[in-house]
């Protein structure tokens, strides 16, 4: 495996550089230290070209347009401190009530106004143990940004392997309890935006469903979907499903809690192309996204159409608005519990 550190702009007196992952298949992953945000996933043609796979830019100036900030869909972004929504942008802490940044009418959406996703990350290439090479980026939150409590130093370790798997490994520490969920934003499209995603069939291993910024007892809601249309444990179409259920796909899919290793949730594949993603995460659940809100007036410097049902999302992340839900667990990271998370996206084709 080949990593390229190349420049990519600079904002203010900060130089932004990407680093370009290459094994020997023809798999490219670009990641751009600017919200350590994965910007392209080029998978080899049969001619010998090569089609991207992921909605980004060219270009550092793509992701400050005013059309992206108006849409604010978070392109291939790192997601922090807490991905998903806060309702109300509080929650109570240990007896207290805490507020954090609202950016999303009342709410806070993915961090604030300015999370993970707007900062500039330290990176560096790394040997893991396995004796592969992959980059490391790490960021500080300091104690109230966003409003949220406790210092978090947070590191997220990018890989691609042989096995054409790319690998991302979250960790961080905080000196105070606080809420912390990442995950990662990037918007697929197998057939390198060809076609929508509609027809692809998709797999699930689940069999509950979240309904979205829930408050009160998980316990009690908690959605089994066992047998019903929402139900993906048997391969079914997007477009198929999306119509019986009268909309987009912006379902979290729960799991059977954390686990210690990555296990198998998702399977999605286009029809046309027969290129699979398959996820598999430590995660407690998934979000799947049709790109339901995502502008027709975003596209790539070279000519990519993005828009409504133009790509899909995987977020694999802790509970929607866990912190104002009774029972969640592992929501709260404290200096004694430190937050780690894995999640491999695995491409065939």
């Amino acid at each position: 495996m080949n990593i390229e550190k190349i420049p990519f702009g600079n904002i203010g007196n900060c130089d932004i550089y990407i680093y370009k992952l290459k094994n020997n298949n023809g798999l490219e992953v670009h990641v751009a230290t600017y919200g350590a945000t994965v910007t392209s996933i080029l998978v080899p043609e049969k001619d010998g070209s090569k089609s991207n796979i992921v909605c980004g830019f060219n270009t550092l100036e793509g992701y400050f347009s005013d059309e992206y900030i108006a849409n604010a869909p978070y392109f291939g972004s790192t997601i922090g401190r807490y991905c998903s929504m806060i309702n109300s942008a509080s929650f109570n802490l240990n007896g207290k009530m805490v507020q954090v940044t609202k950016n999303a009418g009342d709410d806070n959406l993915h961090g604030g106004t300015k999370g993970f996703d707007k900062r500039i990350w330290d990176s560096e290439i790394v040997t893991l143990e396995n004796g592969d090479q992959a980059i490391r980026f790490s960021l500080t939150s300091e104690d109230g940004d966003q409003g949220f409590p406790g210092k978090v130093d947070a590191k997220v370790t990018m890989g691609l392997t042989e096995a054409n798997e790319f690998v991302i490994d979250y960790k961080a520490t905080t000196d105070a309890p606080t809420p912390l969920a990442m995950t990662n934003h990037s918007y697929f499209n197998l057939s390198g935006f060809k076609n929508n995603v509609e027809n692809y069939r998709v797999k699930i291993n689940a069999t509950k469903v979240l309904p979205l910024n829930e408050s009160g007892d998980l316990a009690d809601k908690l959605r089994d979907v066992k047998g019903q249309c929402l139900d993906l444990t048997s391969e079914k179409v997007i477009g198929d499903v999306q119509t019986e259920n009268g909309g987009s796909f912006e379902h979290y899919y729960v799991f059977d809690g954390l686990s210690d290793e990555p296990r198998l949730v998702a399977e999605i594949t286009d029809t046309v192309s027969n290129r699979k993603l398959e996820v598999l995460t430590t995660e407690h659940g998934m979000l799947l996204y049709t790109s339901k809100y995502t502008s027709e007036k975003l596209c790539r410097e070279s000519g990519e159409q993005y828009g409504k049902h133009r790509a899909f999302c995987c977020e694999t992340h802790r509970y929607p608005n866990g912190p104002n839900l009774k029972g969640a667990e592992h929501i709260i990271t404290t200096p004694d519990q430190p937050f780690k998370s894995k999640t491999i996206f695995k491409f065939n084709f």
